[in-house]
């Protein structure tokens, strides 16, 4: 899978971390810096290139992961979920079809934001769930037709 990342520079640290680890995970990686301290710039470029289909899924982060994922969910076409923990991370797709994922470096460890990370990626939304009316609803109120 290809994965599009990027932060601003409270979160560099640990994007670096991330990129590596995805790469380990077999996922190609295009990284969106961590230089602008203005982080909407960047979530907003991570979430564009997921929705132009550039990049499969994104991840964003700064301090608290808030600001980079309201940054993204104003792209039409980008999913953001601020994920905390394991289970949040693998229903972020499995329920709700989430191109991408936002985490917070000052509240999540880098331990924790590696398995955030993996659980993510190791799911796959199927499109014939519980969830998919639900999905089917936010889609029609914004305009688009969502595989």
């Amino acid at each position: 899978m290809r994965i599009g990342i990027g932060c601003d520079p409270n979160a560099a640290e640990l994007k670096r971390l991330l990129v590596a680890y995805a790469e380990e995970l077999g996922h190609e990686v295009e990284d969106f810096g961590s230089e602008d301290p203005l982080y909407p710039r960047t979530a907003i470029a991570v979430a564009e290139a997921v929705a132009a289909g550039a990049v499969d899924r994104g991840v964003v982060l700064c301090g608290t992961g808030i600001g980079v994922s309201i940054a993204a969910n104003k792209v039409r076409g980008a999913y953001c979920a601020l994920v905390t923990d394991a289970y949040q991370a693998e229903r972020a797709q499995l329920s709700n079809n989430a191109n991408m994922i936002a985490l917070g470096a000052q509240i999540t460890g880098p331990e924790s934001a590696k398995r955030l990370l993996r659980e993510y990626l190791a799911v796959h939304y199927v499109p014939s769930g519980r969830s998919t009316p639900k999905l089917d609803a936010l889609c029609a109120y914004e305009g688009l037709d969502r595989a």
